[in-house]
């Protein structure tokens, strides 16, 4: 089941997290950033348990961004994250954003769901906000893809 996050998800969001920032794979986040952001998050619970989430967090009038896109490798291959993802972008329209952002090093993925490949340096709503706070800036290597709503 996909789901609105709860302020109960939080410690399980984290460990999920978490994990895979401690693989390179996303950027690890704290207790007070998920607290503070939980309304962005959706989960995909899954007999009680949390295997899942994605995140949509509006950066300007007309800009989202898709974060924290995870699905346990044991539930991949089921299109969850593909609908993790159309939840938020659903969300996004309803919100009447113009733009959704996803930075990711896997850009083949969001690209098969509709996004395009786009200039990082063309973001700079983006870049002056979260980006300059990241531990890896500038060279990150993630790749900037947008979906047009």
């Amino acid at each position: 089941m996909i789901r609105k996050a709860k302020i109960y998800d939080v410690s399980e969001l984290q460990k999920l997290i978490n994990e895979f920032a401690d693989k390179g794979l996303l950027l690890p986040r704290s207790l007070s950033d998920l607290y503070e952001n939980i309304r962005d998050f959706y989960v995909l619970e899954i007999n009680g348990i949390i295997v899942g989430c994605c995140a949509l967090h509006v950066i300007w009038e007309d800009l989202g961004e898709i974060r924290s896109l995870i699905v346990r490798e044991n539930y991949r291959g089921q299109k969850w994250g593909e609908r993790l993802v159309k939840i938020c972008l659903k969300e996004a329209k309803f919100l009447g954003l113009k733009r959704v952002l996803s930075l990711t090093y896997i850009p083949e993925y969001f690209e098969k769901l509709g996004f395009k490949r786009v200039d990082k340096r063309s973001l700079h709503y983006k870049v002056w906000t979260d980006c300059t706070k990241c531990p890896k800036f500038p060279d990150c290597g993630e790749e900037a893809l947008l979906y047009y709503l």
